[in-house]
């Protein structure tokens, strides 16, 4: 099962309600997923050149005494914002490596996400609930993936559910399963110097994109390589800085949708979550072919 949902939004006039449009989508495939969903945005924020989304279960965490460990290691001033279980910490320097600082010290949280743009936010729930919990109704930006999800090849947790991250601004959420995973994962580990932090085949899938993107690859052609490397059936929907593309394999089992105006670009997993979008009955309207991807952005 698990739903999908992508929204671009190409006129800058509607990004002030990027929130507003992208709630009632993910609401919409509460039924697909109702165990956990998670949110990816992009949005710039002023004076932070880097920052990194971070989880921890205990809603009384003490976010400030790891800032000050952080800037002590790092030798920045960093900005903290705390929502709910997460909390995105942001440097005004892009060069500081504030994902790999956690990797190293703070194996107590999960990194949800790190980059320039993109901040993630995910927990167990119904996806109306989890919307709430973190004001996603409020948020601008560019863009917004989404995903609920009904486990199926392992545990309902916060750090199970997508979307997954494990590269600057790169996340990926996953309809499917894939069968070569596990091998990928260990040749990732040892290869690639790529960390992960679950068991979920999602993770692997994203961890593949970012090794082949530091390889010097397009995202497209990245896609275009995972089409062959990447064994099972699947819809990915992948967001980075610059937009979000969508590919299904080549059998293309699992349901897709896409939708297309002058203002926007939109995918789920079924029509009904695009069916509120503004001028939607004027859109263009097509099921994505078989191993195909599709990609809009500011490039």
């Amino acid at each position: 099962m698990c739903g999908i949902v992508g929204l671009y939004l190409k006129n800058p006039d509607l990004q002030g309600k990027l929130g507003e449009l992208f709630c009632p989508m993910l609401v919409e495939m509460t039924e697909r997923g109702p165990d956990s969903a998670g949110i990816a945005t992009y949005h710039e924020t002023a004076g932070t050149g880097s920052k990194v989304t971070l989880y921890h279960a205990d809603r009384h965490f003490d976010w400030e005494d790891l800032v000050e460990e952080a800037e002590r290691d790092l030798g920045v001033s960093l900005e903290l914002r705390r929502i709910s279980t997460h909390a995105i910490l942001g440097a005004k320097d892009a060069a500081t490596d504030l994902r790999g600082w956690a990797e190293r010290n703070r194996p107590d949280v999960r990194i949800m996400s790190s980059g320039h743009s993109l901040e993630i936010f995910k927990e167990v729930g119904l996806p109306a609930r989890v919307l709430e919990q973190f004001g996603i109704k409020g948020m601008h930006g560019t863009h917004a993936i989404g995903h609920t999800r009904m486990a199926t090849e392992s545990a309902v947790t916060t750090e199970g559910a997508h979307p997954f991250n494990t590269g600057d601004d790169l996340c990926l959420v996953h309809n499917g399963s894939l069968s070569n995973h596990h091998l990928w994962r260990d040749w990732l580990e040892k290869n690639a110097g790529i960390t992960f932090q679950t068991e979920n085949d999602s993770e692997v899938a994203a961890a593949y994109l970012t090794w082949r993107l530091r390889e010097g690859a397009s995202l497209s052609e990245a896609l275009e390589a995972a089409l062959k490397d990447l064994d099972g059936f699947y819809t990915f929907a992948v967001g980075t800085s610059d937009g979000f593309s969508v590919v299904r394999d080549p059998i293309s089992c699992k349901h897709a949708i896409m939708a297309e105006t002058d203002d926007w670009v939109a995918m789920a997993t079924e029509y009904r979550a695009l069916a509120r979008l503004p001028g939607v009955k004027e859109a263009r309207v097509w099921e994505p072919k078989p191993a195909t991807v599709y990609s809009w952005g500011r490039a």
